[in-house]
């Protein structure tokens, strides 16, 4: 069985401001997207946005949250579980803490605090990459690193950025890493800097071999998230359902109706 799709609602953060958010959770639950990652709650509590969601026979897959505040922890603690979830994920910290092996422990031994006082309560702790932390440093990539000295972390690998313009195969670091990685955010693109991203299935990413890396078993949702686009944004992410869902690659509420070959 393939592994259920969402999409991470930054993505359409252009489309959905100014109240326009219910028309395009419609159009996400009519295309067949199982779940969406949280970009915000527009104006709603997590208890009414939650409802929104599975009144339109979808559910939260996931949320970004930052490092949390001191004092601010019980907050997030509300918010994970009143979306249903057992997780959160961190989704940048600075470039300026990946430069050296000495900054990168130094933020892991954050993380990994982090970690211990929210297992407490049941809820684990992801991490999700840009390209910085795919850098080498002093042989390893800065992922690397982070997973020696953060034994417990979880990873949402955000597979375009993992292959840090070329420099790395995503599909590996994917397969290296998938014992701790519940989520994959999937992204297409010219892997080239600077450059817009395409609809998934339409750039230079091998998107079967990335999926294929995965552990089924592990990992509960993939992701699909477009920084930014080349054309239309809601065609580029109607159009990665349809290729995804008609190859196989990931499971929809909804068949495809059409899946361009990659």
């Amino acid at each position: 069985m393939p592994i259920p799709l969402s999409v991470q609602l930054y993505s359409l953060r252009d489309q959905m401001k100014d109240g326009n958010h219910l028309s395009y959770i419609k159009k996400l639950s009519e295309l067949g997207y199982k779940g969406v990652e949280c970009a915000g709650y527009y104006g709603m509590t997590p208890k009414a946005y939650r409802t929104m969601i599975e009144d339109h026979g979808m559910v939260v897959s996931g949320i970004h949250a930052g490092m949390p505040e001191a004092g601010k922890e019980q907050e997030l603690i509300d918010q994970v579980k009143t979306l249903g979830l057992n997780s959160f994920v961190i989704p940048w910290m600075s470039p300026d803490e990946w430069k050296t092996v000495e900054t990168i422990k130094a933020l892991a031994a954050r993380i990994e605090k982090s970690i211990q006082f929210f297992a407490k309560h049941q809820i684990a702790v992801a991490y999700h990459n840009h390209d910085f932390e795919l850098r080498r440093v002093d042989g390893k990539t800065g992922l690397e690193i982070l997973v020696a000295n953060c034994p417990n972390v979880k990873l949402e690998i955000d597979t375009y950025w993992a292959a840090n313009f070329g420099a790395e195969d995503p599909a590996k670091v994917v397969a290296q890493f998938k014992s701790r990685t519940p989520f994959l955010h999937l992204k297409d693109g010219p892997l080239t800097p600077g450059a817009p991203m395409v609809a998934v299935g339409s750039g230079k990413q091998n998107m079967p071999a990335i999926v294929k890396a995965a552990d089924p078993a592990v990992c509960k949702w993939l992701v699909v998230e477009l920084d930014a686009c080349a054309g239309d944004m809601w065609k580029a992410i109607e159009d990665s359902y349809h290729y995804l869902v008609g190859n196989g690659l990931a499971d929809g509420r909804k068949p495809a109706k059409a899946a361009s070959k990659q």
